[in-house]
């Protein structure tokens, strides 16, 4: 493995590679990936004469340990951010059925309280017509504010005055959640795009160590079988094989 200097000079590389060459791992999981480009890299060591004499360029091979370490690392970063995302989801999901519950409630409560005065009528119609998320958390506060400065109205209709306090703590708290669940989304985003990066980056070299491996060694099946992935083997031997064709 490299040192951090190292891996850091490959990180920004691995960052560089353009949208339209990233490749994404459908076919194959990580962790496995990982561990065949590790037991390439011990097989090829042992090949370097033959795979040098044919124009492997070798600094492919000693490459290989810092690529899989980027690709473990960004891996890690993935999941941690895919984790992060579906806890603040979830809290998001718990909480969100409550704040527009409060929010409906006031909305209910205000009409009646102010079906008598056409001005606050036309208030209340104009904050019930957002219907997205952040409208909800706006609606809250703009409620709390219009109830405060209403309070004999509300009062009149034995409102609950202790919910306009609760509107505006529960707006505050649910765009801080928002907040936190929109980020949560992006770096998710961000860090699943450098992980395909890293994993670029690595297939890049294991492609071209195989298929010098599977040149230099087509006529010795002792040393061909190490240029082949053992995983895509697996898979493709338990596929129904197609009937042939008369």
């Amino acid at each position: 493995m490299g040192n951090q200097e190292d891996y850091e000079k490959k990180l920004e590389f691995i960052s560089a590679i353009e949208e339209s060459q990233i490749k994404t791992p459908h076919h194959i999981p990580v962790a496995v990936y990982i561990q065949e480009a590790n037991t390439l890299y011990h097989w090829a060591l042992a090949d370097e004469e033959a795979l040098t004499a044919a124009g492997l360029p070798w600094e492919l091979v000693e490459d290989i340990p810092l690529r899989c370490e980027a690709l473990i690392k960004t891996e890690a970063s993935w999941q941690t951010q895919k984790n992060a995302e579906k806890k603040c989801s979830w809290e998001w999901n718990k909480r969100s059925p409550l704040a527009y519950e409060l929010r409906d409630r006031l909305l209910s409560d205000f009409r009646f309280a102010f079906r008598n005065h056409p001005d606050l009528v036309k208030t209340i119609r104009a904050i019930s017509k957002g219907k997205s998320h952040a409208d909800m958390i706006q609606d809250l506060n703009d409620l709390s504010v219009v109830g405060k400065a209403n309070l004999q109205l509300l009062e009149a209709i034995n409102f609950d005055i202790s919910l306009l306090d609760e509107a505006a703590r529960t707006a505050s708290e649910m765009a801080a959640l928002l907040a936190e669940v929109n980020s949560s989304g992006q770096e998710r985003i961000e860090a699943k795009k450098i992980r395909d990066q890293a994993y670029t980056h690595l297939k890049e070299a294991v492609d071209e160590i195989r298929e010098y491996g599977r040149y230099v060694f087509r006529k010795n099946e002792e040393r061909f079988i190490g240029y082949r992935s053992n995983h895509i083997k697996q898979v493709k031997s338990r596929q129904p094989r197609k009937p042939k064709k008369n």
